[in-house]
């Protein structure tokens, strides 16, 4: 039992995990191979209580809070279905919502979000910008009661079922402030482009979205004007922490599972497991990866507390995303040939965990906030 969670947060794990073994696990072959979540599925999750856990009741969600967003975290990195985007849609765009919306947006959005009948995304990375979002070209004009969009995003999470944009834009192409605008995807001259062909997280749409002259009302402005980049960094330390989360269940996940295949798996007249050498690199394994989860639930316990800072969550998200991408390879080799079979989580798993090192901020971007500190 982790002293971070309580009896609801503990619950809702039951309820989680059995719809992810139920509903998502069978399916996740499926869908890396579509490269797109029906959005069937995102319905029946709606149903059952699991988008959008921390909205308020009065705009249809739940009421709860960061443990139970930690909990739903959790039980898609242990079931290795990160690419499922429920978390962008949930533990990101929801969040944007609910801090900055108007109560009239809150109204519109947020119960839809809530049961899966609109998925949300938000856009903010521009092809060649990298992590560098002020030099974004997305411009946004205004005319009249309406705002005019136009420009391009990429590898955008959700992106192909995509139904509500929160999207990055400037009012002044020239300067560095930022604004954020709603779009909704049957807005003309809103559309989307070819799922992006990745590496890992295949069965996640991630895609290009393209803004020709979309006109938005004036109210679709999520906040103020050029206040989108300070909205956007004030949200960063719990995104940052999903990752963290995320790196510290598959670990742990993983090595469960190799733990069982060494005992199974024999070579020479002896178990794998039976050679110092295995036995060794698992208890270097369990070793990182109790101390990771360690400084994690802490994160966790800041973050529902409102006291993580921005440079511990880049810890977290460096050290983690690192550490994910070191461990799983160690698993991986003990596998052997096995290991670098997709039907194998251990295979899927260790390419999946490649971006964590990329989205969320570099891990060099992530050096640079700590060391601001120093």
């Amino acid at each position: 039992m982790r002293r971070v969670f309580r009896e609801d947060h503990n619950m809702f794990r039951e309820q989680a995990r059995r719809f992810i073994e139920r509903e998502i696990v069978p399916n996740l072959h499926e869908w890396e191979t579509v490269g797109i979540v029906p959005k069937a599925v995102w319905l029946k999750a709606g149903e059952m209580g699991l988008l959008c856990s921390t909205v308020p009741e009065e705009y249809g969600g739940a009421g709860g809070d960061f443990g139970h967003s930690a909990v739903m975290i959790e039980e898609l990195a242990r079931a290795n279905a990160t690419a499922v985007g429920f978390t962008t849609h949930s533990e990101i765009v929801a969040p944007y919502l609910v801090a900055y919306g108007s109560e009239e947006q809150k109204h519109k959005w947020l119960p839809k979000m809530v049961s899966g009948e609109m998925i949300g995304v938000i856009a903010m990375s521009e092809p060649g910008i990298g992590s560098d979002l002020r030099s974004m070209r997305t411009v946004l004009r205004q005319e009249g009661d309406e705002y005019v969009v136009s420009g391009q995003k990429t590898f955008i999470t959700n992106g192909g079922n995509a139904d509500l944009v929160v999207t990055a834009t400037k009012l002044d192409p020239a300067g560095k402030d930022l604004t954020l605008v709603c779009v909704e995807a049957d807005r003309t001259g809103f559309s989307k482009g070819r799922l992006l062909d990745k590496i890992g997280l295949k069965g996640q749409d991630t895609a290009e979205l393209f803004f020709d002259d979309v006109r938005v009302p004036v109210s679709n402005r999520l906040g103020e004007e050029n206040r989108g980049f300070k909205y956007l960094t004030h949200q960063l330390a719990w995104e940052r922490l999903i990752i963290a989360l995320r790196a510290a269940q598959s670990i742990e996940t993983l090595l469960e599972e190799t733990i069982t295949y060494t005992r199974e798996r024999k070579v020479f007249g002896n178990t794998v497991f039976d050679f110092q050498n295995t036995r060794f690199k698992l208890a270097e394994v369990k070793a990182n990866a109790t101390m990771l989860r360690v400084f994690v639930d802490d994160c966790l316990e800041k973050v529902m507390a409102g006291e993580l800072t921005a440079d511990v969550a880049a810890m977290a998200k460096l050290l983690g995303s690192e550490m994910q991408g070191k461990m799983l390879d160690e698993l991986l080799q003990l596998h052997g040939g096995y290991g670098f079979m997709s039907e194998y989580k251990i295979g899927r798993a260790w390419v999946d965990a490649r971006v964590a090192r990329i989205y969320g901020g570099t891990s060099e971007i992530m050096k640079e906030i700590i060391s601001r500190n120093l």
